[in-house]
C-alpha cells in the first residue's frame, strides 16, 4: 500500500492550488486535441497523465450526476435520460486511451496505474449505478415512457438505461446493494490480475534452439522469423520460438522434432496453470464463486442466466441446445480426421498414437495429400499490405469507402499505420489505426476497438477513431510479412468490426452501437466470406516477388480445401464454448478444483484425447473478464447469421450487390439504436436464418 500512496502524492499536489493549473496546462486530457480529426495526441500523452486525468474525470462525472439528481424539475427524458447519457465525457476520453494502450502497448507503469485505478473506477461505477436518487428519476421516466411521445430511438434509450440500472443492482434493498458493491470491486481486481498473469505467461516462455538439427522440417521463413526473435531477445546465432501464434503455430505445423513440438504446445496450453506466481487457478475459482453470488443477488440462478438473458439466445438451455447441434457432427468429423492422421503415422512406420501436439503437423500432411495444397505455397500471395488492400477493396465495392494513409496522424507505436476513411460521398467518415504485429507489450489475440466512438454532440456528428490490433507474422529479412490463410481471414474479420464502428449512427451514446453479444460478431464474420472468393482473390492475392495474381489452380485448391480440418476447428472451439457455459451454470458453493472441473466437463461431452479445447480455463482470456463470459458461444451463433447473410449476396449473383449492401449497412451496421438482434437481421434478410447454412458452409452436414 505504501508504494501506491507515494505514487498518489504528486497527483494530489498537482490537483490543488496553482499545481492544478500546472497539471491542466501540461496534461493533454485537460485540453482540446489539436490533432488531425481530434485523434489522441499519443506523442504528448505520458503515463503520469492518466492518474490525475482519471481523478478529474471522476470529479466531473460525479458533479454531472449530482446536477441530475438535484434538478428541482420533474424528471423528463431530456433532463434525466439524455443528461445521464451525455455525462462522463472526460471519463470516456481517458478510459478509451488508457484501455487501448494497456492492451496494445503496455508497460510496468501502466500496469501499476491500472491496479490503482481499477478499485477507484469500480467504486465510482457502483456509486452511480446504485444511487437511489438517480435511479428514482430514471424509473420515473421509465414508468411513464409510453405517455411521453418518444420516438423509437428515444424509447430504446430509456429502456436500455433502466435495464442497466436494474441489472446493476439499483433495485435491490440497501444491504444487498452494499454486498454487490463489494463483489463488483473484488471481481474487477481479479479480472485485472488474471490478465496481468496471462501477459506474463505469454512472455515468460521461450523455446531456445541452438542446433540446426532442431530446425528440421521448418520452412525458410519460419527459420528466419525464429532467428529474428532470437536476435531481439539477445540470443544471436540461435533461434527462438515463443508463445505468439505466428511463432508457435508454424513450428508445430512443420517441425519434424516431435519432442520440441510437444514442448512448445504444452507451454502454450498450460499458461496460467504452472503452480507459479502467475498461476490463475485460485483467482479463477474465486471469480466463479463471486459471479454466482452476484447473479443470485440479482435474482438469477447463475451467471449464465444473467448474461444470456439479454442476448438473442435468451437462456442457457437454448445456448446448450445450439452448441450440441454443432458438437455432434463436428466431433464425428474430427474422429475421421484423427483416423486419417493415424494412418499416415502407421504408414510411415512410427510406433506412437497421435497426440494433441501432433495434430497440426499431421493435418498439414493430410492437406498436402488430399488437396495438393501447401501452406507455404499460398503464403507468398498474402503479403500483409496486399491483404489490407484486399479488405479495403471489398469495402470500396460494397460501400464506396476510400482509405488514405496519413503520416501526420500521431500513433502510439512505430509499427502502427493510420488511415483516413472517406465515405462514398467523399466526406470524412473515420480514422483507422492498424497495429499488425506481436510484441511483448501487447496482449495476445486480435481485436478491434475505438479511441473515440462515433455519435453526435449538440447535433453535430462525431466521427469515430477505430483501431485494429493483431498479432500477425512479422517481416523477415527482405521478405514482407506473409500471412497464413487463417491470418488472412482474421484480418478480414477484424476489419468487419471496424466497418461496424465506422457506420454506427445513433444519436445517443448508450444505444448507438447497442447489439446483443451474440449479434456483435456478425459484421466481422461475414467479411471473412469475401476473402476467399475468386473474384476478390484475383485483386489482392499477388506474389510478393513477381506481383503475379494467384493462379486459378491455386484458387481452386484453396476452394476445395475450405472444409479441411473443420472437424478439429469446430470441435476445439465448441469444446471451449461448452466449457465456458459449464463454468457459468454450475453450482460453485463448495470447493473448486479448476483442473478437475475442466476434465469432468470435457469427459461429459466426449472430447477425444487428441484435441484439447481452444482455451484451457487458466488462459481463457475471453471469460476472465465479463465481455464474453457465458458468451464464448457467440462466434458460432453469429456464424449462423453470417452464412445466411453472405448467401444472400451469392444467390443474387453479385458479390457486391449494392441494394443488399445498403440494407446490410443500414440494419446491421448503422441503426443499432433502433432495432434489436433478430429484428435487425430480418429487416435486412427478410427472414430468420436456420443452422443449415452454417453446417453446410463448414462441411458438417
Amino acid at each position: 500500500m505504501r508504494k501506491f500512496f507515494l505514487l498518489l502524492i504528486p497527483a494530489v499536489m498537482l490537483m490543488s492550488g496553482c499545481g492544478e493549473r500546472t497539471a491542466k496546462v501540461d496534461n493533454p486530457f485537460f485540453m482540446e486535441w489539436d490533432t488531425p480529426f481530434g485523434v489522441p495526441p499519443f506523442d504528448k500523452i505520458d503515463n503520469e497523465h492518466f492518474l490525475p486525468a482519471y481523478e478529474e474525470a471522476i470529479k466531473q462525472h460525479r458533479a454531472e450526476i449530482d446536477a441530475i439528481i438535484n434538478n428541482p424539475d420533474e424528471p423528463t427524458f431530456e433532463n434525466t435520460i439524455v443528461a445521464y447519457d451525455q455525462a462522463g465525457e472526460l471519463m470516456s476520453k481517458v478510459g478509451a486511451v488508457f484501455g487501448g494502450l494497456r492492451g496494445a502497448n503496455t508497460n510496468d507503469r501502466l500496469q501499476e496505474i491500472a491496479r490503482e485505478t481499477t478499485p477507484m473506477l469500480s467504486a465510482h461505477s457502483n456509486e452511480i449505478r446504485m444511487n437511489q436518487d438517480l435511479f428514482g428519476r430514471i424509473k420515473a421516466v421509465y414508468d411513464k415512457r409510453e405517455t411521453l411521445g418518444l420516438d423509437l430511438e428515444q424509447m430504446r434509450l430509456v429502456e436500455k438505461i433502466y435495464q442497466d440500472f436494474e441489472r446493476g443492482g439499483a433495485a435491490l434493498p440497501e444491504e444487498q446493494r452494499e454486498e454487490l458493491k463489494k463483489l463488483n470491486e473484488r471481481m474487477s481486481m481479479i479480472s485485472l490480475q488474471l490478465g496481468e498473469n496471462s501477459l506474463k505467461e505469454n512472455n515468460g516462455f521461450k523455446l531456445i534452439l541452438e542446433d540446426e538439427a532442431d530446425l528440421v522440417g521448418l520452412p525458410e521463413d519460419v527459420i528466419s522469423a525464429a532467428a529474428s526473435l532470437a536476435a531481439r531477445d539477445g540470443h544471436e546465432g540461435k533461434w527462438v520460438v515463443d508463445l505468439t501464434k505466428p511463432s508457435w503455430i508454424p513450428f508445430v505445423t512443420f517441425s519434424e522434432r516431435r519432442d520440441l513440438r510437444e514442448q512448445i504446445y504444452t507451454a502454450y496450453f498450460m499458461r496460467g496453470n504452472n503452480d507459479n506466481e502467475n498461476d490463475n487457478k485460485e483467482l479463477f475459482a474465486e471469480l466463479m464463486k463471486l459471479r454466482q453470488q452476484a447473479s443470485q443477488l440479482l435474482g438469477y440462478n447463475n451467471f449464465a442466466e444473467y448474461a444470456v438473458s439479454i442476448n438473442m439466445a435468451e437462456t442457457p438451455e437454448n445456448v446448450y441446445n445450439f452448441l450440441y447441434q454443432v458438437w455432434e457432427p463436428a466431433l464425428k468429423r474430427a474422429m475421421g480426421e484423427r483416423d486419417d492422421m493415424q494412418k499416415i503415422i502407421d504408414r510411415e512406420g512410427d510406433n506412437f498414437k497421435l497426440e494433441s501436439w501432433d495434430w497440426w503437423y499431421y493435418a498439414e500432411k493430410v492437406r498436402k495429400e488430399m488437396y495438393d495444397l501447401d501452406e507455404e505455397e499460398i503464403k507468398p500471395y498474402f503479403a500483409i499490405d496486399n491483404v489490407r488492400d484486399g479488405s479495403f477493396y471489398v469495402a470500396n465495392r460494397l460501400y464506396g469507402l476510400e482509405f488514405i494513409k496519413r503520416d501526420d496522424i500521431p500513433v502510439y507505436h512505430e509499427e502502427v499505420e493510420a488511415f483516413e476513411v472517406l465515405d462514398y460521398d467523399g466526406t470524412h467518415l473515420a480514422v483507422l489505426y492498424i497495429d499488425p504485429h506481436p510484441r511483448p507489450s501487447k496482449r495476445g489475440g486480435a481485436w478491434c476497438g475505438t479511441y473515440r466512438s462515433g455519435g453526435y454532440k449538440d447535433g453535430e456528428r462525431i466521427t469515430p477513431v477505430v483501431t485494429m490490433v493483431m498479432n500477425f507474422s512479422r517481416p523477415t529479412g527482405d521478405r514482407p510479412a506473409l500471412l497464413s490463410w487463417d491470418e488472412v481471414e482474421t484480418y478480414f474479420h477484424e476489419f468487419g468490426h471496424a466497418l461496424h464502428n465506422f457506420f454506427s449512427d445513433g444519436q445517443y451514446r448508450r444505444t448507438a452501437r447497442s447489439v446483443p453479444r451474440d449479434f456483435v460478431e456478425l459484421p466481422s464474420q461475414v467479411m471473412e466470406n469475401w476473402a476467399g472468393e475468386p473474384e476478390v482473390l484475383k485483386v489482392y492475392a499477388k506474389h510478393y516477388e513477381t506481383d503475379e495474381p494467384i493462379s486459378d489452380e491455386l484458387i481452386e485448391k484453396l476452394g476445395k480445401s475450405q472444409h479441411f480440418n473443420q472437424g478439429f476447428i469446430n470441435t476445439e472451439y465448441t469444446a471451449a464454448a461448452i466449457l465456458d457455459m459449464d463454468w457459468h451454470t454450475a453450482d460453485h458453493s463448495g470447493d473448486i478444483d479448476v483442473n478437475a472441473f475442466e476434465q469432468a466437463s470435457m469427459k461429459r461431452i466426449g472430447l477425444i484425447d487428441e484435441i484439447v479445447p481452444r482455451y484451457y480455463t487458466t488462459n481463457f482470456g475471453h471469460i476472465h473478464g465479463t465481455g464474453y463470459a457465458a458468451g464464448y458461444y457467440v462466434y458460432l451463433w453469429a456464424g449462423v447469421l453470417d452464412a445466411d447473410a453472405f448467401y444472400a449476396f451469392k444467390e443474387s449473383g453479385d458479390l457486391f450487390n449494392q441494394e443488399l449492401a445498403a440494407k446490410f449497412r443500414e440494419y446491421v451496421h448503422a441503426k443499432n439504436s433502433l432495432y434489436e438482434g433478430m429484428d435487425a437481421y430480418v429487416r435486412f434478410r427478410g427472414q430468420a436464418p436456420t443452422i443449415d447454412g452454417l453446417l453446410k458452409q463448414r462441411g458438417l452436414n
